[in-house]
């Protein structure tokens, strides 16, 4: 597996934007799917974005299409989460996850590698 660090999160007004950051390190970042999750207070864990090892293929969840853009850096082992337009409906803990599988980096199944979480609040 590899390990994942968030960074990026804090309070944002409604309409603003942040970007997350996901450092990787372990194993070769290069070769993983990798994609967000997010957790909002008494809710499930949900879906946001995944991006192939490449970046040739993304995808997101409706909720957040057109407002957050995720991509890749290889050369620097990191992912992220542009977010942008945020609403209060986007508070939440913000999860880094990777896996060799870019199915599974979509599901979110607990065997793959999350990192640690990033706390995004957004204010009205």
């Amino acid at each position: 597996q590899v390990q994942l660090v968030e960074s990026g999160g804090g309070v944002v007004q409604a309409g603003g934007s942040l970007r997350l950051s996901c450092a990787a390190s372990g194993r070769t970042f290069s070769s993983y799917a990798m994609g967000w999750h997010r957790q909002a207070p008494g809710k499930e864990r949900e879906f946001v974005a995944a991006i192939s090892w490449s970046g040739g293929s993304k995808y997101y969840a409706d909720s957040v299409k057109d407002r957050f853009t995720i991509s890749r850096d290889n050369a620097k082992n990191t992912g992220y989460l542009q977010m942008n337009s945020l609403k209060p409906e986007d508070t939440a803990v913000y999860y880094c996850a990777a896996d060799n599988s870019l199915r599974a980096v979509r599901t979110g199944p607990d065997s793959i590698s999350w990192g640690q979480g990033t706390q995004v609040i957004v204010s009205s």
